[in-house]
């Protein structure tokens, strides 16, 4: 295991590629109004034009589709995934006519031309689909529907068949009614629904919805953390509608804090890791809506609140509340809580240092597929630690496990395994597919290895890898393992950076 631990030692390199890095925020966006078999809507196409003036006023690269066929949908997806790779957010809004089906989700493409629940399920997008474009995003991915409305086809699907994916057999569930099936996005995915599930969000009186126009107020205030950006949409949408519109947000953001439109000038920015410090920054009013959050049960929340007690730098420094916050998210099944209350335990800061209880939350954190617990549990088993013997067999399997969630020091070190001829069945072409998708998930020292000591890899894998970047079009030259200036080039363009 060689090169197991050359990673950590040059992480503190900067990197030498010169470039210019793609774009770090992106957005579709996606307005249907004028539907060509249904009933049309008043202010979807508005709405997104609002919305897609907002962001990129605020910085994020958008594209915009109104009136978009089911074709048209499916190219701009296909190419907004591609580019989702080498982002660090992604951000997809949806306005117009949305249903579910057998309890799956589906947004209408203006030329839907529907008489069954089938039909529903072949034309249209459903938005596991819009999960799955964002879903490699580097650091947060955002899905947000105004698409609650009544349903554009009534009774009309009734009793009508559904076709089963996966097992081919056919149900006569209905289509819904109105509004949506709740969302259930992996870790690190917030879906934020107009109006929470089964209910009707309202078009409103004006030329926006009142969706749209809160979204795109909150949108636009720098300092203002995501997560209580959200809340402040809902607020201002229960008081626009008389309490008949309630939004509601799906899934977990990390625990770090990010701000759509930018910190404020007295705010540290956001490209700082050290989560307690960037959580102490955020503002004294938006703190004290952190805590009423945390008290409610919001594990994010309480996260925030743990943070903030672990920065040595401010006078609130307290590991002891530390402890507690993390002990009441992790009670409520929160992988990074408990992972972080690992380490605590692990080390002793906070807490009477325990390996039983610390290697219990890791493994709990892993249970839930938490990566860095996954890679973590690795390296103990391989050291040893927290009472458990060296098991390198043992550690091969947490590697590849956490390697295969896109855990980008996973990646590197289970490509540097199986190119020293250790991981039984794994060849130099999947040494060079972990390395391909550790670039893509914008791992600096990855490229820094790549760009500046090729040569530590063997010359199987260096080919495979130079065949990985031709076949993704960053790359046209010679699959010789000579890592010359048109490999170095496909390789910062994988990364992400242009020339």
């Amino acid at each position: 295991m060689s090169k197991l631990f050359r990673l950590i030692a040059i992480c503190m390199c900067v990197v030498s590629a010169s470039g210019v890095q793609a774009a770090e925020r992106i957005a579709l966006v996606i307005g249907m109004a004028n539907y060509q078999h249904i009933s049309t809507l008043k202010n979807t196409a508005n709405d997104a034009q609002m919305i897609s003036s907002v962001l990129e006023r605020i910085g994020f690269e958008v594209t915009t589709v109104v009136d978009g066929g089911f074709q048209d949908l499916q190219r701009a997806l296909s190419t907004f995934s591609f580019e989702a790779e080498t982002a660090d957010l992604a951000l997809i809004y949806y306005a117009g006519h949305g249903i579910e089906v057998q309890g799956e989700n589906f947004l209408v493409p203006v030329d839907a031309n529907v008489r069954s629940n089938r039909d529903v399920q072949r034309q249209s997008i459903s938005l596991k689909g819009l999960m799955n474009t964002v879903e490699r995003a580097r650091k947060m991915r955002i899905v947000i529907l105004d698409s609650c409305r009544d349903n554009p086809f009534g009774d009309a699907l009734d009793s009508i068949e559904t076709v089963q994916a996966e097992t081919g057999q056919t149900d006569t569930t209905r289509g819904g009614g109105g509004g949506l099936a709740p969302a259930d996005p992996e870790r690190g995915t917030l879906v934020s629904f107009a109006a929470r599930d089964g209910n009707v969000a309202l078009d409103g009186e004006g030329n926006n919805s009142p969706f749209a126009l809160a979204l795109a107020d909150k949108l636009a205030q720098p300092g203002l953390e995501i997560s209580l950006m959200f809340r402040q949409v809902r607020d201002q949408v229960l008081s626009a509608t008389a309490n008949l519109q309630e939004p509601h947000t799906y899934g977990s953001l990390s625990g770090t804090p990010f701000y759509l439109a930018g910190p404020t000038d007295s705010q540290l920015t956001a490209g700082i890791e050290d989560r307690s410090k960037v959580w102490s920054e955020i503002r004294p009013e938006q703190q004290l809506q952190l805590a009423a959050l945390a008290q409610d049960g919001d594990t994010r929340s309480m996260l925030g609140m743990a943070y903030m007690r672990m920065n040595p730098e401010q006078e609130g420094y307290d590991p002891a509340q530390a402890v507690d916050w993390l002990a009441r998210a992790a009670e409520a099944g929160s992988a990074e809580a408990q992972f972080e209350l690992a380490k605590l335990y692990e080390t002793g800061i906070g807490v009477a240092q325990d390996d039983a209880k610390a290697l219990d939350l890791y493994r709990q954190a892993a249970d839930q597929d938490f990566a860095d617990a996954i890679n973590d549990l690795g390296f103990l088993y391989y050291q040893g630690g927290v009472g458990l013997p060296q098991d390198p067999l043992t550690a091969l399997k947490f590697f590849e496990r956490a390697a295969d969630l896109r855990h980008p020091q996973a990646m590197f070190n289970f490509a540097a395994l199986i190119d020293d001829g250790i991981v039984d069945g794994k060849s130099a072409g999947d040494a060079a597919r972990y390395l391909y998708d550790a670039l893509r998930t914008g791992s600096q020292d990855v490229l820094n290895i790549l760009t500046e000591r090729p040569t530590m890899f063997n010359d199987a894998t260096r080919k495979a890898l130079q065949a990985k970047l031709a076949e993704n079009e960053f790359y046209s030259g010679g699959i010789d393992g000579d890592f010359g200036p048109g490999t170095q080039r496909g390789i910062r363009k994988a990364y992400g950076l242009e020339e």
